[in-house]
């Protein structure tokens, strides 16, 4: 029913039908227990992931994300007291140019998908490998995370890999309904305590790393608390921008400067006074065609602010949303203000065909032709990639097979590639993210298929960049799976100071007399790995010049008279400076400068031959507040020898060590590790994980030895 609703029913008629049902219940209500006259939902996913969890938030359990559903919990604070704060800290730093928005009109998007809360609640990932998830980053200037609850928290991986790409991400603070209305009533019942409630949300996003909120204040507020809600939005405003520079507090059109819940749809005089107030103003769906020109005249210098919005599931919005949101989008460019996308989940939720990742990059696509790609990247060195979109089916290192079991993290998704989504055209190489082929790292490549006949080649492009390079050498690796008669390039372009441009294909063998009137060679050294992955690399020095581009480039080699399909995986690509190339003094940081403990150990009874460990791991380097890494591989190993003695290097069997997961903080909850009856030990190791993806050597990586014997058996 629930979903019913949402799919054919205005907000305003929403309203209307919730005040009828709310009037007729509360007269129903001494004839009636309550649950008859509780909605029902068919769907289990919504219904899980609108559920309460069930749990003490303060004991010891695997990691999630979850909202603040009462005032009073705001107020008191107790989220920080909570087992999961620490685990909910986003440690990717904002990319050091989008801490100011551009001068021009920009996308938001509003994640509603399911009601929030769903895979991404696991803030360890979980093993849906067909969870939810958003690649197209660079087609986005602001991602904000939305849900009924009172304080809708950012999971930290959407923070994680938005901050990657450059993308800012809000929280949403939301009231509703009759409900709503008392929170206000309280919230605003003095200027002081208006200051304190903002104060609250302001400390919330600095504490866990995302970058402000969305007010949507969805119910009528008593006109003379307007100006303690005006408090409220200036003084938030003012607190985050002091200990967030960029940070943004963007208001919804909802609630009208004089307390009435009237959606505008446009700028005007009844919301402005909030918009003068705040970063931006979200409009409400409904707008038609003439109000982005109107919201723009009203606006003036700042109509870049007003983000008109767009219902992907097309509830009243202008052009209908679902596969024609391109008719709203163009509309708005004309317009020159922004664009707020709600709900790009409806891709997902409703089961697009073919497939979802195929469907997701044809939506997407529409959004780009219209609007035009908004986020350059890399801009700054190291870059890496391995393609990883944050889900998959197994994970590898270097090329070797760690694990074969699904698993979903959004916060391991790498930077992703810009590719070109093309359906109508079977006759070149299609190119796609496929996480069930064979990955060189995480769970991500690239698969290039399809006909490439003789001297034939295919270029497509990888990366925009903005590299500004200087006179030390440059880098360039990367690894690719084919066979003899499909090679793999990179080529970069290049601008001079003088904006002249130049092309260099980087490319294992020469194939400079079929392309030299397209680009300078730069012949690899290329090492082949024992997983049949070869890792290419190049050298080469462009002082002064940017590098604007980074494209693959298919070829048959000379001479081959092969017809067969190409097939060719790329497993990553890097770009490092001469300094940097070198490997990581940080990575070869001895165990002796880290300091590991264990909390929380308890030992659970398994079936009848094993238990389950439960152990809270945390590590941080001795003389630093804050880790330089934002990613550590974990690992564990039985011991089942009573000689409890530090292990020596190549003293156990490689195949007994098991990764258990990614941390993105400096801890690790370990929830469900089975042990059998004669194992004596367990050893912990944390390999951290460098910006360009090294790593030190496992058998040297920080450990520690929890010891079984002695552990009384927890029964409850």
């Amino acid at each position: 029913m629930r979903e019913l609703l949402r799919a054919y029913f205005s907000r305003r008629t929403l309203v209307s039908i919730y005040n009828l049902f709310f009037t007729l219940s509360r007269k129903l209500l001494t004839s009636f227990p309550l649950s008859l006259l509780m909605p029902k939902s068919n769907d289990d996913d919504v219904a899980e992931s609108e559920a309460v969890p069930l749990l003490d938030l303060v004991k010891p359990s695997l990691p999630i994300s979850c909202p603040i559903k009462a005032l009073q919990d705001l107020k008191s604070r107790s989220y920080f007291d909570s087992f999961h704060f620490q685990f909910n800290r986003s440690t990717v730093p904002l990319r050091r140019d989008s801490d100011c928005l551009p001068n021009r009109p920009r996308v938001l998007v509003c994640h509603d998908m399911k009601g929030g809360y769903v895979d991404d609640k696991w803030v360890q990932g979980c093993e849906n490998e067909a969870g939810f998830a958003i690649w197209h980053w660079y087609l986005m200037d602001i991602f904000v995370y939305f849900s009924h609850s009172l304080v809708t928290i950012p999971p930290p991986c959407w923070t994680n890999t938005a901050h990657r790409h450059g993308v800012k991400v809000l929280g949403t603070f939301i009231t509703e309904w009759d409900e709503g209305k008392a929170t206000c009533k309280e919230m605003l019942a003095t200027k002081e305590s208006a200051q304190m409630y903002a104060e609250r949300l302001a400390e919330l996003a600095t504490a866990l790393g995302f970058d402000g909120w969305l007010i949507n204040i969805e119910n009528d507020i008593d006109e003379e608390q307007i100006p303690n809600m005006k408090e409220f939005v200036s003084h938030l405003k003012k607190v985050l921008h002091l200990s967030t520079p960029g940070a943004l507090v963007i208001w919804y059109d909802s609630v009208t400067v004089r307390g009435n819940l009237q959606w505008q749809d446009q700028l005007t005089e009844l919301n402005k006074p909030f918009f003068d107030l705040c970063d931006g103003i979200f409009m409400n769906y409904t707008w038609k065609e003439s109000y982005p020109n109107l919201s723009a005249e009203v606006a003036g210098d700042r109509k870049f602010d007003v983000y008109m919005g767009i219902d992907v599931f097309g509830r009243g919005s202008f052009g209908c949303g679902q596969w024609t949101v391109n008719a709203a989008l163009d509309l708005l460019k004309r317009n020159n203000v922004s664009a707020a996308i709600f709900a790009p989940g409806w891709v997902y939720e409703t089961a697009q065909p073919p497939n979802f990742h195929t469907a997701q990059n044809k939506w997407w696509s529409l959004v780009e032709k219209s609007w035009g790609i908004v986020q350059t990247y890399p801009q700054v060195l190291p870059f890496y990639s391995d393609f990883n979109q944050g889900f998959g089916y197994h994970v590898s290192l270097e090329g070797r097979q760690l694990s074969e079991a699904p698993w979903y993290n959004i916060s391991c998704q790498s930077l992703q590639p810009l590719l070109e989504f093309n359906e109508d055209n079977k006759d070149i190489i299609q190119v796609t993210v496929d996480a069930r082929e064979a990955s060189f790292n995480g769970g991500g490549n690239i698969v290039f298929r399809g006909k490439l006949k003789g001297d034939a080649y295919f270029t497509t492009r990888l990366f925009k960049p903005h590299l500004q390079l200087s006179s030390s050498p440059i880098t360039i690796s990367y690894s690719v799976k084919s066979d003899e008669t499909s090679n793999l390039g990179i080529l970069l372009s290049f601008s001079s100071p003088s904006l002249e441009t130049k092309s260099i294909l980087v490319a294992p063998e020469d194939p400079i007399r079929r392309f030299d009137d397209m680009s300078l060679q730069c012949l690899t050294t290329s090492v082949q790995t024992v997983s049949e992955w070869t890792v290419h690399e190049a050298s080469l020095v462009m002082d002064g010049h940017t590098l604007t581009e980074i494209s693959a480039f298919c070829y048959r080699p000379e001479n081959s008279t092969k017809s067969a399909e190409f097939v060719a995986l790329l497993g990553h690509i890097s770009v490092k400076d001469h300094v940097q190339n070198q490997q990581n003094p940080e990575i070869l940081l001895p165990a002796s400068s880290w300091v590991i403990e264990a909390h929380n150990v308890e030992l659970v009874p398994g079936n009848s031959s094993s238990n389950i460990l439960r152990v809270k791991l945390e590590w941080r380097q001795k003389d630093l507040e804050e880790s330089a890494f934002t990613r550590y591989n974990v690992y564990a190993e039985n011991v089942k020898s009573t000689d409890l003695r530090p292990r020596k290097v190549l003293e156990k069997p490689k195949s007994e060590t098991v990764l258990l997961g990614i941390a993105h903080v400096p801890a690790y909850y370990v929830a469900e590790l089975v042990v059998e009856s004669d194992v004596k030990a367990v050893r912990f190791m944390v390999q951290a994980c460098a910006e360009d993806a090294s790593l030190g050597k496992l058998d040297e990586a920080l450990n520690l030895l929890v010891e079984l014997e002695g552990l009384s058996v927890n029964h409850d």
